[in-house]
């Protein structure tokens, strides 16, 4: 399987899955003009790579993600419902989500998003 990069821009994250290594990593600012556009060939790649994963694989996923608007947000929770059913098939997914200590928002919404989430979510300052 092909690694998924996508280069970041001024209003989408850098997007960098390397299946080989079983690490997944977003970075950066979210909102896209279209965000469900932008996020659909990750949604894909994504569904094909937990298809293929196997059981005893160890996935890392890192998150940086200091501004996420509306539409985005939702985009990413179902990213992450992605990763949570996968999780609950019997895959070891572990989830790091990075965030300024200087930004409460971005500590909220790292919050939030574990609320609905049986995976492990582990909230690190940067």
């Amino acid at each position: 399987m092909q690694k998924l990069i996508i280069e970041s821009s001024k209003s989408t994250p850098e997007i960098n899955f390397d299946p080989e290594n079983n690490i997944l990593s977003i970075k950066g600012q979210s909102y896209p003009e279209n965000a469900f556009k932008f996020y659909e060939s990750i949604f894909n790649w994504v569904d094909e790579y937990i298809q293929k994963l196997e059981t005893e694989a160890s996935v890392k996923i890192d998150f940086t993600l200091p501004y996420i608007n509306t539409s985005s947000s939702k985009c990413i929770m179902m990213l992450l419902e992605k990763f949570d059913e996968a999780f609950l098939s019997g895959k070891n997914i572990i989830l790091y989500w990075y965030y300024d200590v200087e930004n409460e928002s971005e500590l909220e919404c790292a919050e939030e998003f574990t609320e609905d989430l049986n995976l492990p979510f582990n909230i690190i300052t940067r």
